[in-house]
Order: structure tokens, then sequence, then C-alpha cells
């Protein structure tokens, strides 16, 4: 009788289990849908998104990951060439550079080409060969051959690397110093391109302070205002390589105030902040020295030349720190400027760029369109470029 008992009892109450399963599950759904199908949330949602799309705004999957802005055709057509095996427009690029003592545009074609070469340099051996002194050739020699160093060692910290990495890279990374040596033998009178590229072996084999400082003045004697130049230097003396915070900040500090309206210098003290910068809030983005050095670095760009192949750069560390300003108006005037790109400071340290560069746009266009609908100027702390804080 029990037998006949459990028989009969055990899928009923089988049955009732699955039952209680499927509409426990049913409960939870259904209190999730509601919290995701919030009215409010949805509706604000749907205002940013109809905002975004109003200013022609692009989505996370068309913003280009590996450009700060759009690149210059020339330098796209050199590019292509030389990885289908093609030299000759890569020399005719960087002879254009040379005559026209363009140094900023020279080193900025030398990094995208010594990129190439540190994957594939049969096209630069094939230069080599038919031009053996050429300057241009030299300069992507020495700074592909950093970059294969790099590679070498891996983007991972040190903890993450083996010792086999670490050998390569400075046996890699030594050879360059003979390259930097003959890039500057051959190199054009007045360029301080391969001292420029000598910067990165400074960094990875730890050239002393003393032999940096030579370094310097072999850059500064020749181009004392050189973008790259100034960028890759407070590298060195940043903490995490070969210097301190203070020796950084006091290097950005320095840079900016010797410099003339136009030359982007105003922003490294900016660059200098964020590098050393370790808080959870923004309060240390608000004091009245950072209101103040993002104005003026908001007008060293509003006075830069168009064309300066690093203003990108600048414009998107301006939207970044207006953003977290508050300062609404112009951080989306920024984010507008260089949309559609985001290898840059500070989205090529976030493990999504492009979704969160869109994320701190949107929210600029939101909430400049609600400060112009209120009739404010857009947003706290937006003192129109005089560096005032709010209260």
């Amino acid at each position: 009788m029990k037998i006949l008992l459990w028989v009969v009892l055990t899928p009923v109450a089988l049955l009732v289990l699955v039952a209680g399963v499927y509409f426990l599950k049913a409960i939870i759904e259904g209190a999730v849908e509601g919290w995701r199908s919030d009215p409010g949330a949805e509706e604000a949602a749907a205002k940013a998104a109809e905002r975004v799309a109003a200013l022609g705004l692009l989505a996370p999957e068309r913003q280009h990951t590996k450009l700060s802005a759009p690149q210059p055709q020339a330098l796209t057509v050199a590019l292509a060439a030389a990885r289908a095996g093609d030299w000759e427009p890569s020399a005719a690029l960087l002879d254009g550079t040379a005559a026209a003592r363009d140094w900023e545009r020279r080193t900025a074609y030398v990094e995208k080409l010594a990129d190439v070469a540190a994957e594939d340099d049969a096209w630069l051996a094939a230069w080599e060969a038919a031009r053996p002194d050429d300057p241009g050739a030299a300069l992507v020699r020495a700074r592909g051959s950093v970059f294969l160093a790099w590679k070498v060692r891996g983007a991972k910290r040190a903890q993450y690397t083996s010792s086999e990495q670490f050998e390569g890279f400075h046996r890699t990374l030594a050879r360059t110093r003979h390259e930097h040596a003959r890039a500057a033998e051959l190199a054009v009178p007045g360029d301080p391109s391969p001292y420029v590229g000598e910067i990165w072996t400074a960094i990875g084999l730890g050239y002393p302070h003393e032999e940096m400082h030579r370094i310097w003045r072999d850059i500064t004697s020749r181009d004392p205002h050189h973008y790259e130049a100034h960028f890759s230097a407070l590298q060195y003396w940043c903490g995490k390589w070969r210097g301190s915070e203070e020796l950084a900040r006091a290097f950005a500090v320095k840079a900016a105030a010797a410099a003339p309206p136009g030359t982007l210098m105003k922003v490294f003290p900016l660059i200098a902040h964020f590098e050393h910068d370790d808080s959870d809030s923004a309060d240390v983005d608000r004091t009245p020295e950072m209101y103040a050095a993002v104005d003026a670095a908001l007008a060293d760009a509003a006075a830069a030349d168009p064309d300066h192949p690093r203003l990108a750069e600048v414009r998107h560390l301006l939207a970044y720190y207006l953003y977290l300003q508050e300062r609404w108006e112009p951080a989306l005037e920024q984010f507008r400027l260089v949309d559609g790109y985001v290898d840059a400071l500070p989205w090529r340290y976030r493990g999504d760029p492009a979704g969160e560069f869109c994320r701190m746009r949107d929210e600029s266009a939101v909430n400049a369109a609600d400060a112009a609908a209120s009739g404010r100027s857009g947003g706290a702390g937006d003192a129109a470029g005089a560096g005032e804080v709010p209260a």
C-alpha cells in the first residue's frame, strides 16, 4: 500500500515542484522586466538618443579605435603601399616634410611608418638598398626597431612578462642606440626627429637623467616646442617610468610657461595630472588650479594651427576634463570636433575606449541641451574661459 501511495504521489509532487519553479521564474523575470522598463529611465534614454542623433554624433561601433583624428590621404596611401612592399610613397612623404621643415608632421609620419616596419620590414630594406643614406629611411629603421622591441616585450605588467620577453626586449632596444645615432648623422639640418625617437629607447633602457637632459638639449635647440617630443619626455619623467610625480609636474609646468600661444604646450600640466591621478573622485579635477589649466589649454587649442597633427589629441583630453568639471557646452564642442576617433588620452587607457567616449559625450549633450533650455550657459563651472570655480 505504501509503495502504491509513493507511486501515485511522487509524480504529483514533481508536477507541483516544476509548477512552483516556473511561477517563481515568471515572477522574477517580471520584476526584472519591470526594473528594465522603468518609464523614467526609458524616457531619459530615448531623450538622450534623440539629442545625440540630432547632432549627428556616431555610435560606439562607428568610432575608430586606431586613430585620434582623420588620417591624411598621403599617409594612408604610403602606409598601404608599404604593406604591399612599395617604399617610394613613404620616401616621397618624408622628403616632403624635410623640404617643408615640418618636424611635427615628420615625426608623426615616421611613427606610423615605423609601426608597419615592425611587422614586416622588407619594403624598408628595399628602400635602404635603393637609397643607402636616406635620412627618412634611417628614421623609420630606428623607430621601427623601438616598436619591435616593445612588441617583443608585450603590453602586460612586469610580473606577467617572461624572462625571454625581457631579454628580447633589451637586446632589440639596445641596438636602437646605434640606429638613432646613424639617423642623427644622416639627418636634415635642424631636424630633431632622431632625438625624439630616442626618448623611447631612454625610457625602455632606463637612461640616467643626465643622458635624458642631453637628448633634450639636442631636441629643443632644434625645435623648442615640438609636441611629440614633450609628450614622450613627460612619459620619461613620470613616476611609472624614470621620474616621479614631482619631476613630471615640474617638466609640464615649465613647458607650458615658456611656450607661445598655439603651440599646444599648455596641455602638459593636464597630462601630468592625468598620469598621476589615482583618486576616485572628480573633486581633484575641480580645483582652481585645474580650472585654470583647462582654460589655458582651451585658449592654446583655439590659437593653434587647425592642421596641427596633434591638435585632436589635445581636444580629446579637453573634452574629458570639461566633462569632469560639468562644463557641458564647451565639453560637447570638443567632443563634436573629435567624434569618430578615440585613440587618444584618456580613452586609450580604458577597457572600452569607444564606449567610455560616447557615454561622456552623450551625457554632455543631454546636459548642454537642458542648460540651454533653462537659460543657463552650460553647467556648473562653465565660466566661458574665465577659470571660475563653482560655489
